[in-house]
């Protein structure tokens, strides 16, 4: 393809060079550059593609596309740079055109939110396939064609890989795309150019302050959703959804249980098992049945469920659909442990997260909600004192341990996190190595206790330094138990 027809929806400054050349790939990073290639330099997160504009000229790029104002080097003659203002963007509609615009051959329907993202677009994705729609799947735990899984290494890719996806799902004939959409995809323009039938959003909670700084920005990168969403679903529970409510300028459908909304949920039955409720919408009355505890499954699915009625699902064959859902990998995820207390994963690793966790299982737990947790290093700070506060404010005892320490000192991590926790009622015990934690949880739960492994969820794996190491909690649950007295 021409590198004048990769550029012909983009919004550049300036040409040097010749446009007519022929561009055999696009990529961003140096190291995947080659003969024929078109480099997009990134100013990325903890580097700048501009530093390596030598090494992908070395490797065979014949242009490049450069950030206005950035540094460059001597650039070899028969090399031509394109001058824009934002490469990000650039690089979206670059891969847009070059893998044939797929996102117009999709029903693309995007849920944001700082929790519920990976339940309720896998709850879409079950309402859709029961109804024999053709789906993809794009989200934390993994990536999905038609049910054929695929891995994934972040919640939304960067916009190279999103379109080759998009792309792929096209070619085997998906009709709907359900994705999780970030708010650094948002923010890095990762999803730019994507126009969603349905924009979705579950909740707005501290988090991911590293990368955002403030929560008002947190906030306004997770409402650039509905500026490309054709109609919106909203929780009006939530503050942030309540305000976006009242800017929304497409077609929306609120959702909630507390506030006045065009579907809310009442008289709601939660148990180990699920929950029942009953909606109320465009003046009927339906019982929802999910299989899936807590009253938060209750905002999940309502959100699930406006979606689909959104892009033309009946709501009747949606509550049907949801009947026979089933839970999310990682996720309040129940761990088979044949003794006489119960073992929990779940993903939290936000304040609000670990609350919702841990007040849902108090509401089937019978003896003591243990909650072992930790937070990720090189992540927002801020949050650890209030998710220790959290934790030891709803528990009956807490074990804090390490997380994804990453770069950072494990106990630097657990003394921020100790801030909240002392000075509360809760017990706890500290134990840095998370495999020795778990074991000491273990051994600590009576009858009829409920112990909660929070943070880590569907990962398999712990990030120390810079390396991933395998360490999948459910193995490490069946290895300490394993020659252990089942407890009766």
């Amino acid at each position: 393809m021409k590198l004048s027809e990769l550029l012909r929806e983009c919004a550049y400054e300036s040409i040097s060079g010749n446009a007519q050349i022929e561009i055999s790939k696009i990529c961003y990073d140096s190291r995947k550059a080659e003969k024929g290639c078109v480099f997009v330099c990134i100013v990325g997160f903890e580097t700048d593609g501009h530093k390596y504009i030598d090494k992908a000229i070395a490797a065979g790029a014949d242009a490049l596309v450069v950030q206005c104002g950035s540094e460059l080097p001597e650039i070899p003659d028969g090399i031509t740079v394109v001058y824009s203002k934002d490469t990000r963007k650039m690089l979206a509609k670059m891969s847009a055109m070059y893998f044939g615009n797929p996102q117009k051959h999709l029903k693309m329907i995007g849920v944001t939110g700082t929790n519920g993202k990976t339940t309720v677009t896998t709850l879409i994705k079950s309402i859709l396939e029961f109804k024999d729609k053709s789906v993809g799947l794009i989200g934390t735990n993994a990536n999905y064609i038609n049910g054929r899984e695929l891995p994934t290494e972040r919640t939304t890719p960067e916009s190279y890989e999103l379109y080759e996806l998009l792309a792929a799902m096209v070619a085997e004939g998906v009709e709907y795309v359900v994705m999780e959409v970030s708010s650094h995809s948002l923010e890095l323009c990762r999803v730019w150019g994507i126009e969603f039938l349905v924009g979705a959003f579950t909740n707005l909670t501290q988090d991911h302050l590293d990368f955002h700084k403030t929560m008002e920005n947190y906030k306004n990168a997770k409402k650039k959703l509905f500026d490309v969403s054709h109609s919106a679903v909203i929780n009006a529970d939530d503050s942030a959804g309540a305000e976006f409510l009242e800017d929304c300028q497409c077609d929306a459908i609120s959702y909630s249980i507390e506030s006045p909304s065009d579907m809310r949920a009442y008289d709601i039955k939660i148990s180990a098992r699920g929950v029942i409720f009953n909606i109320e919408y465009q003046g009927k009355v339906h019982k929802v049945r999910l299989g899936i505890p807590g009253k938060f499954s209750v905002y999940n699915a309502l959100a699930a469920i406006g979606c689909v009625v959104s892009a033309g699902i009946s709501l009747e064959s949606a509550i049907e659909a949801l009947t026979f859902a089933k839970g999310v990998m990682g996720r309040c995820e129940t761990v088979y442990t044949n003794t006489d207390y119960t073992v929990i994963i779940d993903y939290a690793h936000t304040p609000d997260g670990l609350e919702n966790i841990i007040s849902t299982v108090k509401e089937f737990c019978e003896g003591r909600v243990i909650t072992l947790f930790g937070c990720g290093g090189d992540r927002d700070r801020t949050k650890r004192p209030i998710m220790g506060r959290v934790a030891a404010n709803l528990s009956d005892y807490c074990i804090v341990t390490s997380d994804n320490p990453r770069t950072e000192n494990p106990a630097s991590i657990i003394d921020d996190i100790m801030v909240g926790v002392k000075g509360t009622d809760c017990e706890y015990t500290v134990i840095e190595n998370r495999r020795e934690a778990i074991a000491y949880a273990l051994t600590f739960a009576k009858r009829g206790d409920c112990i909660i492994l929070a943070g880590k969820g569907h990962e398999t794996y712990q990030i120390i330094g810079k390396e991933k190491h395998h360490f999948d909690e459910r193995e490490v649950v069946a290895e300490c138990l394993k020659g252990t007295e089942v407890q009766k």
